[in-house]
């Protein structure tokens, strides 16, 4: 295991609890497991609590894994191309009796697990001739390690699409100055109402579907509705149009909101996912669509709110009543949005229950959403950034036939100690899902909440 350009991963027991394949995703390098990690997804797995799944899934992908190795086998390393199944890994998987370290190092220093671990890479430093790297999601530990004297310390990578957060795909492409004076060939068709240009490829070389195009006129505004290696075929929106479209008794305030607005109010749309800062309308244009849509056009028979909880990450069972009463708490961003678009009403209350009941809203915990199929229902998924991918995809396999989901979020907001805005989930949908023809996302570039929010925006 000392092979020239070979790196050696220790990982930390977060990783294969974030993805529980992951010593599968470093190719010709090798995966070293520190026998702490095993205990801890021990003590993990009977937990009832959603991540015990994970612990379970990992420890039987080892035992697949390692089974048929002998104990000198397993320490120096087993290969991995032995493991069936789609990967590139070509190293070797070892596990490392770090326990052993207790002979001879401070008994302080590995009561602690994150220090048992970081033990593991310091040794490991003094063995290997290859460099040593220390996998872990805890920011906390890397600046620990790295303080310890471990040399490389990295976050796991691998689920990471994008290196900046600059580059993450908003949903609209603004062009400077006037589009229709950069465009010199150009067919048209009209069907019913709507209608269609034939525009050169060449003007939009990172062309996605349901991108909306703008530009710094006050009256273009187009969708992409689908692309050929020469053509893109794009809907006329007019911005004048875009600007008058109402939900529920309300209109946009910007052009980011308008853009929101069509893309929830399409029906051909099944995922529209919304980002950008605090105060921005997120929750305020999920909810009066999803009103819209059940109540007045009758086209959902329901509507579901759900959100992450980090504050109570697992489990709702401490605070009292039914399920709705134990996530009211969590979800008054949304009971502050219902009173919004009621506080013109003469009886304001009476409307919000009557609502309430008409629109048939549920609030879910996200911990429960494994295993059910949600049918003809518009899901609505509040701050989406505290969650990973894994916890989106349980969430977005669950919607079934006639089923849309709003996802929405400020990566700036992350409470998650795992996750940063490039490891975000959130991150992670609006880069998978940009060629999907059944999604869009938009960000709503402007907070409009108060004055006061938006100097706190830009300033703080």
């Amino acid at each position: 295991m000392s092979e020239t350009g070979v790196k050696h991963y220790v990982l930390d027991t977060n990783i294969l609890l974030h993805e529980p394949l992951a010593f599968l995703n470093f190719q010709e390098h090798n995966v070293i497991i520190p026998m702490v990690v095993l205990e801890e997804l021990d003590n993990i797995k009977d937990r009832n609590k959603d991540v015990s799944r994970d612990a379970r899934v990992a420890i039987r992908a080892l035992e697949d894994a390692l089974h048929e190795a002998t104990p000198e086998q397993i320490t120096a390393g087993v290969p991995l191309t032995r493991v069936s199944g789609e990967h590139q890994a070509q190293g070797h998987l070892s596990i490392f009796p770090d326990f052993q370290l207790r002979q001879n190092e401070s008994e302080m220093l590995l009561n602690e697990n994150d220090h048992r671990i970081i033990q593991t890479a310091l040794e490991l430093q003094k063995q290997r001739s290859g460099p040593v790297v220390l996998v872990t999601k805890d920011i906390n530990m890397r600046l620990k390690a790295k303080g310890a004297g471990v040399k490389r310390v990295e976050d796991y990578r691998t689920d990471q699409l994008i290196d900046d957060i600059k580059f993450l795909a908003k949903g609209f492409y603004q062009f400077p100055g006037d589009f229709w004076s950069q465009v010199t060939d150009v067919k048209s068709e009209q069907d019913g109402r709507d209608t269609y240009h034939y525009i050169p490829r060449d003007l939009f070389p990172g062309a996605y579907p349901n991108e909306y195009l703008i530009d710094e006129t006050d009256s273009f505004a187009a969708r992409i509705e689908s692309y050929t290696d020469t053509l893109v075929k794009i809907q006329d929106l007019s911005r004048e149009r875009l600007m008058s479209q109402r939900a529920w008794g309300i209109s946009a305030k910007n052009i980011y909101q308008a853009m929101g607005l069509n893309a929830l109010l399409d029906p051909t749309i099944d995922l529209v996912i919304l980002t950008g800062p605090a105060g921005c309308g997120k929750t305020l244009l999920a909810l009066a669509t999803a009103l819209e849509q059940v109540v007045e056009k009758g086209m959902y028979e329901k509507i579901i709110v759900t959100r992450s909880t980090p504050e109570i990450g697992e489990s709702i069972g401490f605070l009292p009543g039914t399920e709705e009463e134990k996530m009211a708490p969590w979800l008054a961003a949304i009971t502050d949005s219902l009173e919004v678009l009621h506080k013109s009403d003469e009886h304001a209350e009476s409307s919000l229950d009557y609502t309430m009941r008409k629109a048939n809203i549920q609030f879910k915990s996200i911990n429960f959403m494994r295993g059910r199929s949600i049918q003809n229902a518009i899901v609505i998924l509040d701050e989406a950034q505290n969650l990973t991918a894994s916890q989106l995809k349980t969430i977005i396999t669950r919607c079934g036939a006639g089923t849309k989901i709003i996802c929405s979020g400020n990566l700036a907001q992350i409470d998650s100690y795992y996750l940063t805005a490039l490891t975000s989930g959130l991150t992670y949908l609006v880069e998978r899902f940009k060629n999907y023809h059944g999604s869009a996302t938009v960000n709503l570039n402007g907070v409009v909440r108060s004055s006061l929010a938006q100097y706190a925006e830009e300033n703080l």
